[in-house]
């Protein structure tokens, strides 16, 4: 059984696509003469407390997508890939969705593991060869 309070990646679209606005400017790039007279670039911005993600969810957004974000806590994003007005909002809320999804769920602890007996032998023995060249450069007992 789901748990409720976890939105589904196509729930997470569609909130994007409901609550993202939009700006569209002139793309740069070859295109000729639509590149200078249609505004087909996407300017994305997405409020995240709007989005409905939990506080931990959201707190792991921000810290991740920090360069991203402005202070009025929206995530903007901008494509200009496309000649047409319409793929481009599709990849940019794509990318948006994508974005969000690998920052929200915990970073995995990093089980701590110990040296296998390989290593600790090759430790060993370049302690012991370190050992014998220091003792070779001392002058001679008498």
């Amino acid at each position: 059984m789901r748990d409720p309070t976890v939105i589904s990646p196509d729930e997470l679209a569609r909130r994007v696509a409901r609550v993202g606005r939009e700006q569209f400017s002139r793309s740069g790039g070859p295109g000729g003469q639509n590149v200078n007279k249609v505004s087909t670039r996407v300017t994305l911005h997405i409020p995240l407390r709007e989005l409905g993600l939990s506080e931990d969810e959201l707190s792991r957004v921000e810290k991740t997508l920090a360069g991203r974000i402005t202070v009025a806590g929206e995530l903007v994003l901008h494509c200009g890939e496309s000649r047409h007005r319409e793929v481009n909002r599709r990849i940019a809320q794509a990318r948006a969705v994508e974005l969000i999804e690998s920052a929200r769920p915990p970073r995995q602890r990093r089980k701590p593991t110990r040296p296998g007996r390989a290593a600790r032998e090759r430790r060993l023995a370049a302690k012991r060869l370190q050992s014998r060249r220091k003792s070779e450069r001392r002058p001679p007992e008498e």
